[in-house]
């Protein structure tokens, strides 16, 4: 579990009380941002101090989850950030659309923190990763 770099969260969901069970589980672990709409959730990813990872429910009142992620993956300053959908939604062509417009998972309610906080894990494995090799091909250029 990351403990010496503790990156930070942006949980966005209507439902205070998914914010709140979301925050027990990884506080603990990460910095925790939380935004209760997508109005909200924007102002913070386009903010100075932005989120290493976005978990975005899909279904809010405009703009929902796909509307927030159109928005940050189509601008510059927000596009690297990965953004996981948390959804009810149980039909795969939810899930499929979440990953068409740039999402890297998605994590199915009601949560399992092991399984969460793994994937979590793994998801920021690859971040930094991603952060090298963008590092290492910059001093190339």
């Amino acid at each position: 579990m990351p403990t010496e770099s503790r990156q930070t969260i942006l949980i966005v969901d209507d439902e205070p009380t998914n914010i709140a069970v979301l925050n027990a589980m990884l506080n603990k672990h990460y910095k925790v941002k939380a935004a209760l709409n997508g109005n909200d959730a924007l102002k913070i990813a386009q903010s100075d101090n932005k989120p290493d990872l976005i978990l975005l429910d899909v279904i809010m009142e405009k703009p929902d989850g796909f509307d927030v992620c159109a928005t940050l993956k189509s601008q510059p300053a927000t596009q690297h950030i990965p953004i996981i959908f948390v959804t009810a939604l149980t039909e795969v062509k939810n899930d499929r659309k979440g990953i068409e417009l740039g999402a890297v998972d998605v994590f199915s309610k009601p949560y399992s923190a092991p399984i969460i906080l793994k994937r979590l894990e793994n998801h920021f494995e690859l971040i930094n990763l991603k952060q090298s090799t963008r590092t290492g091909n910059a001093t190339l250029d």
